[in-house]
């Protein structure tokens, strides 16, 4: 018999043996045996992150909605900041016929408002503290909570005074653009964070009433944000009704 057949029947015995230790042989022994198999093929994951990251960028904004100096006639000084609610804009005003414009989210109906605020407080990556009359329609939500990718105030906050509302960021940027909130605009992360540091607190915050955008700007273009007067005939029906 030459060397090449005993060295098969070797081995196979060997394999033979190999095999009978593994299945009966202690648990020490298996590790061992374990040890020295080469790994099963890995099979590659896509990471969560990247998922994320591929679900908001079906959610791209509209071009007409991404930050952008435009032409913008106003009498505001510079440095005001102007909410065009119809048409989801805020205006950062420059001066000389200039603004930055940002699109925005603003209140659904029966939750816009209107008239001149100033911001009193300004916050990176805030906590989120409900206000009672938001508790008060949704009673399941949390009443705190903590600043950072989770939290529904997004990056940054610039706190309304004598209000509840706040110009603030958005971790959903599918919002910007509608009528989504209780009050509050909504901004993209970047792009709240580009305001922020350009306003100061006590900035001037003007907030245009849900009209006819040719209404809105008129109204700016007066100075005047109060609603309009009614007519005497209009005041004559109240009074009798």
């Amino acid at each position: 018999m030459s060397k090449r057949i005993l060295s098969s029947r070797t081995a196979t015995l060997i394999g033979a043996a190999a095999l009978a230790v593994c299945f009966n042989a202690p648990a020490k022994a298996q590790a061992v045996f374990a040890f020295l198999t080469p790994p099963p093929q890995a099979t590659a994951v896509q990471p969560q992150e990247q998922v994320m990251v591929d679900e908001e960028a079906e959610g791209t904004l509209d071009p007409r909605l991404a930050r952008q100096v435009v032409d913008y006639r106003t009498s505001e000084a510079p440095g005001t900041i102007v909410i065009d609610t119809p048409n989801t804009y805020l205006y950062y005003v420059l001066g000389n016929g200039k603004a930055v414009r940002y699109g925005i989210g603003v209140g659904r109906e029966g939750f816009t408002w209107s008239g001149v605020k100033t911001v009193a407080r300004k916050a990176e990556w805030p906590d989120w503290y409900p206000p009672q009359e938001m508790i008060d329609r949704q009673p399941y939500l949390p009443r705190m909570t903590a600043g950072g990718p989770g939290n529904p105030l997004g990056a940054r906050a610039m706190y309304l005074g004598g209000t509840v509302y706040r110009i603030h960021g958005t971790n959903n940027p599918a919002t910007i653009g509608k009528q989504v909130s209780s009050g509050c605009i909504r901004m993209t992360n970047e792009d709240v964070q580009d305001l922020y540091e350009r306003v100061k607190v006590g900035t001037k915050v003007v907030v245009l009433p849900m009209a006819g955008p040719a209404t809105a700007q008129r109204r700016l273009e007066a100075n005047s944000y109060a609603p309009a007067v009614p007519s005497r005939a209009q005041g004559v029906w109240a009074t009798i009704r």
